[in-house]
């Protein structure tokens, strides 16, 4: 291969690689805490077992 067809593949494969890793590093950043995803799963579990634990049927009527 030509050394300078060979040197525009790689510049053009480090630009790549850069972009990619400048991509995840901004991903990382935005992903919300430990904690908050642990308030936020165990308020669903909290939820969930409210709606399983509620009554489906018809109420009874107090004569």
């Amino acid at each position: 291969m030509h050394p300078e067809t060979h040197l525009a593949l790689h510049h053009t494969r480090a630009a790549e690689l850069q972009a990619r890793a400048a991509a995840h590093r901004l991903a990382a950043e935005a992903k919300p805490s430990h904690e908050l995803r642990t308030r936020l799963g165990w308020t669903l579990v909290e939820l969930g077992l409210r709606l399983a634990a509620a009554p489906n049927g018809p109420k009874p009527a107090v004569a």
